[in-house]
């Protein structure tokens, strides 16, 4: 069956509701519920689901459901659980040395145990370290760049999209061998320039302030040790627990209970990381399932209405590739759509059109899978909305009492001006 372009529309619905109603007031407050996010999503997703199965198409819809939505909420649910159980609390002597550290820290982090665990790890320590300081809303915006996003492009476990790729038969260590330099480059720039503006605004300080951080300063201490053990296992089981060190995950006629294996250690990994850490410890670390259901709940009308959409993405994908015939054109492309929309869905669909591996079915060539890691991974930083974690840290930022920039204020003030110059540079030197 040809997919019309028509069913195109409630994928398009889906990707608007997510940009476009949080900014809209009492809409917006509406849409904050999960319920209502979860009702949007079945609203869309069930006729979608209909239409397809009548058609004969149930079967790409299982298989995007089962095989692509699973394992992607089950690895983010783990990384959620298991860094959400280390508690890391302080007060630091706030200099651009030290916020420098912690951004690094995090930015290091950020490929191993996910953008949003390092985010959600060590945004309250930064956030505490600032706290007697007046000029502290850049730091949250670095942070939001460097470890929410820019950090995580080094490993399927460091953003939603990579995993995605990686479920189409990218290796885990794609990126680490091929793209540490975009990765080192862009870092390394973000870090200078925030030292720098850091140091400027360190300057303008009062003494009085500065007195007060240095009187307030509290050592730090870690709680919930015990999940770096479970960490260990979420990373130790997205690496080995597949197809290609258990070829029967991957048999053609494996029943659906061994080709999700790995999702099954996910869930022992979640129920041993929950019963294992102490319930202060989630306590003092504000610990709240809300997040991580917000994104199963959007994720779920995504996936489904993006069915259709792939399927005849990949009928034109000839008509598509005369137009879009270069890497770099993939970059922005990809990098646009995942400020603007959500970065996971955007880089499969430019997966879906860009020329393919020849040794793997369904996966872009290696010159363009680089252009999209990098479109999707760096420009979600562009705005708000670009990446999950993105709004959780301006969340978090203002329960602490910082004013963060507007929507557009974000944008204009902070990631057009600095983020998009250092992206177009490492895009001439890398694609």
């Amino acid at each position: 069956m040809e997919i019309p372009s028509w069913m195109l529309i409630p994928f398009v619905v889906m990707l608007l509701c997510i940009a476009v109603l949080p900014l809209i007031p009492k809409v917006g407050e509406w849409w904050e519920e999960n319920k209502n996010k979860l009702i949007v999503s079945l609203a869309l997703g069930v006729p979608v689901g209909i239409c397809l199965c009548i058609n004969g198409l149930s079967h790409e819809l299982m298989h995007q459901m089962i095989y692509d939505y699973v394992p992607f909420i089950l690895l983010l649910t783990a990384l959620f659980v298991t860094t959400g159980g280390i508690c890391i609390k302080g007060d630091l002597k706030a200099t651009p040395f030290t916020n420098t550290i912690i951004l690094a820290i995090g930015w290091a982090l950020a490929s191993f145990m996910g953008t949003t665990g390092a985010a959600m790890l060590l945004i309250r320590l930064l956030i505490n370290t600032n706290e007697q300081r007046n000029y502290k809303v850049h730091t949250i915006l670095f942070f939001i760049a460097i470890v929410a996003n820019c950090g995580g492009l080094l490993s399927p476990l460091g953003d939603p999209p990579l995993f995605l790729l990686f479920q189409k038969g990218a290796s885990f260590t794609w990126w680490l061998q091929n793209m540490t330099g975009e990765w080192a480059v862009t870092g390394i720039l973000l870090l200078a320039i925030y030292f720098i503006m850091d140091t400027y605004f360190y300057r303008k300080e009062s003494t009085v302030n500065l007195i007060a951080d240095i009187h307030e300063s509290k050592k730090i201490s870690i709680s919930g040790l015990i999940n770096i053990f479970w960490l260990v296992c979420v990373i130790a089981s997205t690496m080995f627990i597949n197809k290609t060190y258990i070829p029967a995950m991957g048999a053609e006629h494996a029943p659906w209970y061994l080709k999700l294996l790995r999702e099954w250690a996910f869930i022992i990994i979640i129920a041993g990381s929950w019963f294992t850490t102490k319930r202060e410890t989630r306590i003092a670390n504000s610990y709240s399932w809300v997040p991580i259901m917000e994104v199963a709940c959007v994720f779920l009308g995504i996936f489904a209405t993006m069915t259709p959409a792939l399927m005849y993405l990949e009928q034109m994908k000839e008509s598509i590739q005369e137009v879009l015939s270069e890497p770099w054109q993939y970059v922005y492309c990809t990098g646009v759509l995942s400020a603007f929309l959500d970065n996971a869905p955007t880089a499969m669909v430019f997966n879906s059109m860009a020329p393919s591996s020849p040794i793997i079915e369904g996966l872009a060539n290696d010159a363009f899978l680089k252009a999209i890691s990098m479109g999707a991974v760096f420009f979600g930083a562009l705005t708000y909305i670009g990446n999950g974690p993105n709004f959780m840290v301006k969340s978090i930022a203002e329960q602490s009492g910082i004013k963060m920039p507007s929507f557009f204020g974000y944008m204009i003030k902070f990631s057009l001006i600095i983020l998009l110059p250092i992206y177009i540079i490492v895009q001439l030197i890398f694609i």
